[in-house]
C-alpha cells in the first residue's frame, strides 16, 4: 500500500497540541466578560475544535484520531513535568514557588476532568463530522461544522464541569457555568466558519485530498493511519 505524504498535516497537529497545552494552563485564571466568569482557556481553546474539524474534514477521521491522541499525550506529559518539578527542592532565595504552584500546580480533580472532557469531546466531535459527511455526501459544510462543535463541546463542557466542580457548585451555578461556556465555544465556530471554509478549501487543493471515510473504522482505541 502507498503511503500518502501531506505538506501540512505535522503543522496542523502541532498547533493543536500547542493550543491545546496553552489553554490547560491560561484556563488557571478567571476572566470576566461583563456579567459572564469564564477561565482563560476559553480564549484558545476553541481553536482546537475549529483545528480538529480541518483535521476530520480534509485528512479523514484517523488522522484526527492521531492529532487527539498527540494532544492527550502531551497534555499528560506536561502535567507530570509541571508536577515533578513542583515537589523538587528549591533554594532559599527562590521566592516564587507559592506562584509556581497557584499556575503550574494542577489538582488532580482537575487533572481528570481535562484529560476526560478533552478525549470524549473531541473525538465525538470529529465522529459526527465523519459521519454526518457521509450522510450528507460532501454536502453541507456548514452543517457539518456546527452540529459537530455542538456535541463534542456539550459534552467537553458537562463532563469538565460535572468533575472538576461537582459537590462545590449548586444546581443553578452548575447549570449556568455549562450554559454559558458551552454556548462561547459554540459561538467562536460560528463566528470563525468563513475562516474555516478558507482554510479548508485551500487545504484540500493544496493537499489534493477530501477526506472519505467510509470504510474507516471509528474506533477510538488506536493511532494506526490505516483506514
Amino acid at each position: 500500500m502507498k503511503r500518502q505524504y501531506f505538506l501540512y498535516y505535522d503543522l496542523i497537529l502541532a498547533a493543536f497540541v500547542l493550543a491545546l497545552l496553552i489553554s490547560n494552563i491560561a484556563a488557571t485564571k478567571l476572566i470576566t466578560a461583563g456579567p459572564l466568569i469564564l477561565d482563560g482557556g476559553a480564549v484558545l481553546f476553541p481553536l482546537t475544535y475549529i483545528l480538529g474539524d480541518i483535521l476530520t474534514e480534509v485528512y479523514g477521521y484517523r488522522y484526527a484520531r492521531r492529532a487527539i491522541w498527540g494532544g492527550f499525550i502531551g497534555m499528560v506529559i506536561a502535567i507530570a513535568t509541571f508536577t515533578v518539578v513542583g515537589w523538587l527542592p528549591y533554594p532559599p532565595e527562590y521566592t516564587a514557588q507559592l506562584s509556581y504552584e497557584a499556575v503550574l500546580g494542577f489538582l488532580p480533580r482537575i487533572v481528570v476532568a481535562s484529560l476526560v472532557a478533552f478525549v470524549v469531546g473531541e473525538f465525538l466531535n470529529s465522529y459526527v463530522l465523519a459521519k454526518l459527511k457521509i450522510r450528507t455526501k460532501g454536502r453541507k459544510l456548514w452543517l457539518r461544522l456546527i452540529s459537530s462543535t455542538v456535541v463534542g463541546e456539550l459534552f467537553d463542557t458537562v463532563i469538565f464541569c460535572l468533575i472538576a466542580f461537582g459537590g462545590i457548585l449548586g444546581s443553578w451555578d452548575m447549570l449556568n457555568y455549562i450554559t454559558v461556556g458551552w454556548l462561547f465555544k459554540v459561538g467562536v465556530e460560528v463566528l470563525m466558519l468563513p475562516v474555516t471554509y478558507r482554510v479548508i478549501a485551500a487545504l484540500k487543493r493544496r493537499e489534493r485530498s477530501d477526506a472519505d471515510d467510509r470504510r474507516a473504522n471509528f474506533t477510538p482505541l488506536s493511532m494506526s493511519l490505516q483506514k
